[in-house]
């Protein structure tokens, strides 16, 4: 049996019983209920009626939600490229109308992940959807918890199409990891940042944490090194994990953030506090 975790929806291995914990909801990032840890499966979900919607975002770029919510409550992104699809941040969940949905934009190239907490059922998902790579950094292979043949593993860098490459920029997960789609907003390009960086409700800035729930924030000498690594990337739109955007001159927003970010942790405006 394969096993979703009721709050972060990511899959086990095929066992015959749960496990007693786990380990990504143990992890400080994260959070286990205090009612504790709470086990479901595909078959129950579907018993409950839950469904998957689609939406397209752009052109070319749709968004997958589970309704009801499911774990996190991620919106999977399915970015197209002329040779075909990559899923990034699969959630907990799949159904048959969902699958035929992205079998119609085309053949599926693999599935990806920005970090742990978005791996959902992303074996189930490219399984599914023909056997395609599921694509993990190679620096947080040690979080996954289906192991399966379909598993590819790379360092910094995968390009999954021509103009549509994963990077890792590191964060919140050592392995954390973002896709720069260079032909997205009409060929200014757009960047599919998971929480690596998550724009703000104020829509003119971006957050930086090596945990959001638990509110644990990164140095400021981080936040500068994945600002200067994504600065090297062709983008101008933003989009986080949950469907938030930071939509023109995203590259402005990143530098302005970061930087604030550094000096409020420098210490810089501590005669405000």
């Amino acid at each position: 049996m394969i096993w979703i975790c009721g709050t972060c929806a990511v899959e086990t291995a095929d066992l015959p019983t749960p496990p007693d914990a786990c380990e990504i909801c143990e992890d400080e990032r994260q959070w286990v209920p205090a009612a504790g840890q709470r086990w479901t499966t595909l078959e129950e979900l579907r018993a409950a009626g839950t469904r998957i919607t689609v939406d397209e975002v752009e052109p070319d770029l749709w968004g997958l939600r589970a309704d009801p919510e499911v774990g996190i409550g991620q919106q999977t992104m399915v970015v197209r490229a002329p040779e075909g699809v990559l899923l990034f941040d699969c959630v907990g969940y799949v159904d048959d109308a969902a699958l035929e949905r992205v079998r119609s934009l085309g053949p599926t190239l693999a599935v990806a992940a920005s970090h742990p907490h978005m791996y959902g059922v992303q074996t189930e998902w490219a399984r599914a959807l023909g056997g395609v790579p599921v694509l993990v950094a190679a620096a947080d292979a040690e979080w996954v918890r289906r192991r399966d043949p379909l598993l590819e593993t790379y360092d910094d860098r995968r390009v999954v199409a021509p103009g549509l490459t994963l990077h890792r920029v590191g964060g919140h997960f050592r392995g954390q990891a973002v896709v720069e789609w260079t032909a997205g907003a009409d060929g200014r390009g757009v960047l599919l940042a998971g929480d690596a960086v998550f724009p703000n409700p104020d829509r003119r800035s971006v957050s930086f944490m090596r945990s959001y729930p638990n509110r644990i924030p990164l140095s400021g000498n981080v936040v500068q090194r994945i600002a200067g690594q994504l600065e090297e990337l062709h983008f101008d739109r933003l989009y986080n994990n949950f469907g938030t955007a930071v939509p023109a001159d995203a590259k402005a927003v990143l530098r302005h953030s970061a930087d604030r970010h550094a000096a409020w942790t420098r210490g810089d405006f501590d005669h405000l506090t």
